[in-house]
């Protein structure tokens, strides 16, 4: 497929009006990634990395959330909706260029199969002049169908229009296109909106190709890469798919899950093999864990990296620009943020690392807290390999304690400290005999008075 080019037209100017939205439909994430980005991706491992995208409201939006996946994109803005020929048309110029193939798919359809799409450019290449994708499904109401007849597509007839014996066929229309870019323009512009709605319709396509005696072939593919989104229900259950997908990819790597059904993974998580994550751990986008991780339970990761070996968790946060160094840990109630963990170092428990270096077999008490921010700016934290700081210290950045430092616990540290110092920095203790006795005389008469008032 290498030597034919190929454009996808993606139609995205749906306003999406039951999604009860603000942001246009397309916009709306899967898996932590705008739908419509899900399709340029699909479309380029296709080899379609030249995308058309017709687009509505939030266009720049709709064209920054693509552009990082596909090779070249150029923007169409359809202002009038009359159909889905209509809408392909919007962008001609594009089309105008000559591919051999054109792929027209929707920007609502994040779970569509690339290898479906690669099959439908091979039925163009093998002498198909369009391809339709249908699925097939138990309950087709409401579905156009896909009428066969000796091997080739002989209509889509929608379910109002079909007869009884046409509504007992279960492969139904897809949505999704593939066109010969040699007579696409052609067929396309044939199409006239000749019916109730007045609207052009890209189906019409199938009956224009057959009346030219062109090949017209359906092929079949799973009812979710067809499956478009229209509501936030839809969505949620669109996500639920392609959580469980992930899922199963992951296990099938060697990844190990106690309960799949509550780990939820964005479009890009990378997990190795052996690793183990126990329940309700949620990956956001940009996460990367080596293989022999473990990750207990109610962890949240998001643009972080964890190398082999380490533990996290559980009810661990690990913030973008978190580094995980080999066999490290970052155990309950841990925030960590742009900061670098060395290898084998423990922050185990109750603790803030944000913008900080912490050295190789490094340990940080509970309750240590680095101050990187002064209102204005962050500020970095350094602490050397192999130092011990005791719990419930304060670490005021700019600051850099030392190899084998030791803090003591409950210090506020504002000066860096030498490699194997000792840093103190708390009020020495005093002990005032017989002074609680007085002093609990002296609340509970104060309480006593607000009693009377």
């Amino acid at each position: 497929m290498s030597h034919r080019t190929c454009l996808a037209v993606i139609l995205a100017a749906g306003e999406g009006t039951r999604m009860k939205s603000a942001m246009t439909k397309v916009l709306h994430p899967v898996g932590g990634l705008p739908m419509v980005a899900h399709a340029v991706k699909a479309a380029a491992a296709a080899g379609g990395s030249d995308v058309a995208l017709v687009v509505g409201r939030d266009a720049d939006k709709v064209e920054a959330a693509a552009r990082p996946f596909a090779r070249d994109v150029t923007v169409h803005v359809q202002t009038v909706r009359l159909g889905t020929g209509h809408a392909v048309l919007a962008a001609r110029s594009a089309i105008a260029k000559g591919y051999d193939d054109l792929l027209v798919m929707f920007g609502d359809t994040p779970l569509v199969d690339s290898a479906a799409l690669t099959l439908a450019r091979e039925k163009l290449a093998g002498g198909a002049e369009v391809v339709v994708m249908g699925f097939k499904t138990v309950d087709p109401t409401g579905y156009g169908r896909l009428i066969e007849k000796d091997g080739q597509l002989a209509a889509i007839r929608e379910h109002k229009d079909a007869s009884d014996e046409e509504r007992k066929i279960n492969f139904c229309n897809g949505g999704l296109m593939a066109i010969a870019g040699r007579d696409a323009l052609s067929m396309l512009d044939s199409i006239t909106n000749k019916n109730a709605k007045g609207e052009y319709y890209l189906t019409d396509v199938v009956e224009i190709a057959r009346a030219r005696g062109k090949k017209v072939v359906a092929m079949e593919v799973e009812a979710a890469s067809v499956l478009g989104v229209n509501t936030r229900v839809e969505l949620a259950e669109v996500e639920a798919l392609f959580q469980a997908k992930l899922r199963r990819e992951m296990m099938l790597a060697g990844v190990s899950m106690i309960a799949p059904e509550t780990v939820w993974f964005s479009w890009d998580t990378q997990i190795g093999a052996e690793t183990l994550i126990e329940p309700n751990v949620v990956f956001g986008p940009g996460v990367k864990v080596a293989g022999n991780v473990t990750i207990h339970a109610f962890c949240h990761l998001e643009g972080a990296s964890v190398a082999a070996g380490a533990h996290i968790g559980p009810f661990a946060r690990l913030r973008p620009g978190a580094e995980m160094g080999e066999k490290s840990k970052a155990g309950n109630f841990v925030e960590i943020k742009q900061a670098k963990i060395g290898a084998g170092a423990k922050v185990n428990h109750l603790t803030y690392i944000g913008d900080a270096i912490v050295g190789a077999a490094a340990n940080i008490g509970a309750g240590t807290i680095t101050c990187n921010y002064d209102g204005y700016n962050k500020h970095l934290t350094e602490i050397g390999a192999g130092a011990f700081i005791g719990s419930n210290s304060a670490l005021v950045a700019p600051v850099k304690i030392g190899d084998g430092a030791l803090i003591a616990a409950g210090s506020v540290i504002t000066q860096s400290v030498p490699a194997d110092a000792v840093g103190f920095a708390r009020a020495r203790q005093a002990n005032k005999l017989g002074m609680a006795g007085h002093l609990n005389a002296r609340n509970k008469a104060i309480k006593d008075a607000k009693k009377k008032a």
